[in-house]
């Protein structure tokens, strides 16, 4: 394992970035053309001054919170200061808060960047930084698998488990099938720490929930990250009222939903979740399956069970374990629980927001506002040896893998050959000076005819080039393995590093120590994508 004491950043700008939205973009950038759908603009310096005034949350619910949660994170092996965190939430400190499916391994590398961010942010604000487990979400092809970076490929990795369809995945156990999974990756990235942490947080009989928070709350220990696990009957206790608001005025929130979907869409947006007529913000736990309520002429239904308004409630008041929010009702579940004092998301949670805003509206007292996450792509020292043999950005290969093998196939041509073309671009260029004088006094109109033939042979000379790289690419196999060593290691499957790569590739490999450098490297303040070169020393 390699120690990487030192760190370089840069800023890209997110007009670069491949599948930026519009809407997001403008909340970063041009915040006017948005402010209407958002609390406050992107957290700028001192804004909790301000917002701490605003939280309101009851002595009582404070020491109960915060004894569930010392019991959760005791469970997970917390450290002592996680432990110091919960006793100073217990105490009057507010939360900053992200969070995030339960995904195998760890999940992808946003996941150390969502908590580096609360850490980061929360050490600002005086406040304590907090990790919301989505143990409730029901979709486990979605947190299933990770990739790892295995040189010129992408390892991909699998748990395939029992389990009933839509049921919660914080609950859904791993069988035998873990521990093949986990021998694989020791086998792949060798003994270490962090490979035994995997082994000991995913094993048989384990459940994803618990293996996420027992990996995570080991790895940042020493950062004091408390780990909020969802899926417990105590917390859904204490937020019975959030379930009875937002299902007393379920018609109302829903008119207001509606309405906000259309004035995004009038302003040249997109609504990140679709509402429908029958629409609530809730799900109940219907024989173990997260199955949503609707509602339709002043009556409830839970799948094809049907229900007056009286006895949906009632339910909600006597077993709110069964009662679950869905995306646009979890913030406001956070923060009845908590203090929060903002919460941290990526590009999909700040379009939640916009609409979120209007359930706050409706339920709470106080819109809590959204800060954007870090976003990164981490450069490991060989790839930023690539990059500096091929003259690349990371901009450059944010292309389909062909253009990348063709761009690096080109910088490896022969200097002969490149000397040839360069030469041959200035002879066409040299040509078309000689004849631009003599045409202009003949017949000014043949300029334009000259300058468009002159594009045209520009245009093939250039093809001839790129077909050149491309056999370059075809033969030259140094070429094809760099080029897709490059791929994997910074646009795999055509996406961003952070979102594709599994965060537990980076530890692996770096050790725990590599999230000190990342947290000492990146800013807060940069508002755009930052490039982390690791240097190992």
């Amino acid at each position: 394992m390699v120690e990487s004491p030192t760190v370089e950043t840069e800023c890209l700008p997110f007009s670069s970035i491949p599948h930026t939205s519009r809407l997001f973009d403008d909340y970063l950038h041009h915040f006017d053309r948005v402010k209407q759908f958002y609390a406050r603009p992107p957290l700028t310096e001192d804004w909790w001054a301000d917002e701490i005034k605003k939280i309101n949350y009851p002595a009582e619910r404070r020491q109960a919170v915060a004894a569930i949660l010392e019991r959760q994170n005791r469970e997970f092996g917390a450290g002592e200061k996680t432990l110091a965190n919960i006793d100073r939430l217990r105490h009057g400190a507010a939360v900053v808060i992200t969070g995030q499916q339960v995904g195998l391994f760890g999940g992808p590398t946003f996941c150390i960047l969502k908590a580096l961010t609360a850490v980061l942010m929360a050490e600002k604000a005086g406040a304590v930084p907090m990790f919301w487990l989505a143990t409730e979400d029901h979709d486990l092809e979605e947190i299933n698998t990770v990739n790892l970076a295995a040189g010129d490929h992408l390892q991909k990795f699998t748990v395939n488990v029992p389990h009933v369809e839509g049921a919660p995945v914080g609950n859904i156990a791993f069988t035998d099938e873990i521990t093949a999974a986990t021998q694989q990756v020791e086998a792949l990235f060798g003994k270490s720490e962090i490979s035994e942490l995997l082994a000991e947080s995913y094993r048989k009989g384990e459940t994803f929930g618990a293996a996420f928070a027992r990996f995570y709350c080991k790895v940042f220990s020493e950062m004091g990250v408390i780990f909020l696990n969802p899926l417990d009957a105590e917390l859904h206790r204490i937020a019975q009222p959030v379930f009875r608001a937002a299902l007393e005025k379920s018609e109302e929130i829903n008119q207001a939903l509606v309405a906000r979907n259309h004035e995004l869409e009038a302003a040249g947006y997109h609504a990140q979740v679709k509402v429908t007529p029958s629409h609530t913000l809730c799900f109940y736990f219907e024989d173990g399956v997260r199955t949503p309520i609707r509602h339709q002429d002043r009556e409830f239904f839970i799948g094809e069970r049907k229900l007056t308004a009286a006895e949906l409630l009632d339910e909600a008041e006597r077993c709110p374990e069964k009662f679950s929010a869905n995306v646009l009702l979890r913030p406001l579940m956070q923060d009845y629980l908590l203090p929060t004092l903002c919460y941290l998301g990526g590009p999909a949670e700040i379009a939640y927001f916009a609409q979120i805003e209007v359930v706050y509206r409706k339920l709470a007292n106080r819109v809590t506002p959204i800060g954007p996450r870090i976003f990164a792509t981490l450069i490991e020292p060989r790839t930023a040896k690539l990059m500096d043999r091929y003259q690349l950005s990371l901009a450059d290969l944010f292309n389909a893998p062909e253009k990348t093998r063709e761009l690096l196939g080109s910088r490896a041509l022969p200097d002969s050959i490149l000397k040839s073309f360069d030469l041959a671009a200035e002879h066409v260029e040299k040509a078309l000076e000689l004849i631009h004088g003599p045409l202009e006094k003949l017949d000014k109109t043949l300029i334009d005819a000259a300058e468009n033939a002159g594009s045209k042979m520009r245009y093939q000379l250039q093809g001839i080039r790129d077909k050149a790289a491309r056999a370059e690419a075809r033969k030259n196999t140094e070429v094809l393995r760099h080029a897709d060593e490059l791929i994997t290691a910074l646009y795999p499957n055509k996406e961003l590093q952070e979102r594709e790569i599994g965060a537990a590739y980076f530890l692996l490999k770096y050790g725990q120590s590599v999230l000190d450098q990342i947290k000492s490297a990146v800013r807060i303040g940069c508002g755009e994508h930052q490039v982390v070169k690791i240097q190992t020393g």
